[in-house]
């Protein structure tokens, strides 16, 4: 685009502007997208990569955007804990309600991560 209004712009000085202000746009466009919901669905499912088994523990929105993913090879307190406080420091608030199924590794990490959050399971 710049090329075409006449000016010549190297290679090299895009990425000093990148280094420059990227950070500063990145940032802009963070501000920008829509604030997750604030109720979670929590769920885990087991799955076999190489014959051993994991959990996929995954988090999603009342809108069903998903807020995270992680692979564990645990499937207790420990787990659970570990995504209910990787999802609060990414996202950066407690939710309203978080809403489980019956494992009760759930209830023991919330008691440990957030005791005033709402917990439904079914």
């Amino acid at each position: 685009m710049l090329l075409q209004r006449g000016i010549d712009v190297s290679y090299e000085t895009v990425r000093c502007w990148v280094i420059k202000f990227g950070s500063a746009v990145a940032r802009n466009l963070r501000q920008r997208l829509n604030r997750p919901g604030d109720v979670w669905h929590l769920d885990e499912v087991a799955v076999r990569i190489a014959g051993r088994k994991y959990w996929l523990w995954r988090a999603v929105d009342q809108h069903g955007v998903v807020l995270e993913e992680i692979l564990q090879p645990r499937w207790d307190k420990w787990a659970a804990k570990r995504l209910l406080r990787r999802l609060i420091k990414c996202l950066g608030f407690i939710p309203k309600r978080v809403i489980t199924d019956k494992l009760r590794s759930y209830g023991a990490a919330k008691r440990e991560v957030a005791q005033s959050l709402d917990h439904w399971s079914h």
